[in-house]
């Protein structure tokens, strides 16, 4: 009995691992499409062609087209997931801020149509792979936020600076080519950074608004402080964080 049972197990596992390999035929052969003749391209039938399978297998593994889309969006963030580097104690945390933008920036300029799919519509975000590319921009910006470095609250410097690269990248394949001017990205990356950070650590300010975002960002961290007593601190920080420094 017990052999049986392993041999149903086997072939189950076979049969599981010869649908993720087709499914991942797939989803490359349509994003080859989209990479070379664009979103129009990619039709179940010239997926189907181009993947050597049946136009049947498409819909039984992702459903409709829009699915097969939504497979392939998310082929491209786990592609782009592959890019990043994680410094977890970078030397100069604005830096790494700036060189992060820059390879966001990079990643879609090189891949336009892939890109534009995967910024097209909000619910694209809501796959794995762009959540883990999040946490890592989310670990940036505590990074700099426990240094003094932040001059707003986190979480709007995340949206801040996904939106800034997401919107240069879209913006720059709007434009004709010969009114593609490299100093567009340069400027949009530098105003984010001016408007996300100090020149210098805020917690060496005499306000205390910089201090108070430095020691938020670090208070989950501690242990000594019981629950009721962390949240008092935060509300407190809170309102420290809301003043300007003079």
């Amino acid at each position: 009995m017990a052999s049986s049972s392993q041999g149903e197990d086997d072939g189950s596992d076979t049969a599981a691992l010869g649908r993720e390999q087709l499914r991942q035929r797939i989803i490359e052969a349509a994003a080859g499409l989209l990479a070379r003749e664009g979103r129009d391209a990619v039709t179940t039938r010239a997926v189907a062609v181009a993947a050597g399978v049946q136009p049947p297998a498409i819909y039984r593994l992702f459903g409709d087209k829009d699915g097969l889309l939504d497979a392939v969006a998310e082929h491209g963030f786990a592609a782009f997931l592959k890019t990043k580097h994680v410094d977890p104690e970078p030397r100069h945390p604005v830096e790494d801020l700036r060189a992060g933008w820059d390879l966001a920036v990079e990643f879609g300029l090189a891949n336009p149509a892939l890109y534009t799919l995967m910024y097209s519509e909000p619910a694209k975000e809501t796959s794995a792979a762009f959540k883990a590319g999040m946490e890592i921009l989310m670990g940036r910006i505590r990074r700099l936020a426990v240094g003094g470095w932040l001059r707003v609250d986190e979480e709007l410097a995340v949206t801040l600076i996904h939106a800034t690269a997401r919107g240069a990248v879209l913006t720059w394949l709007t434009l004709p080519e010969d009114r593609r001017d490299p100093a567009l990205l340069t400027t949009l990356r530098e105003s984010m950074i001016a408007a996300v950070t100090t020149r210098e650590p805020a917690v060496r300010d005499p306000g205390p608004a910089g201090a108070a975002r430095a020691l938020r960002a670090a208070l989950p961290e501690q242990t000594i402080l019981s629950g009721a007593e962390q949240r008092l601190l935060t509300e407190w920080l809170d309102r420290l964080a809301a003043v300007q420094a003079r």
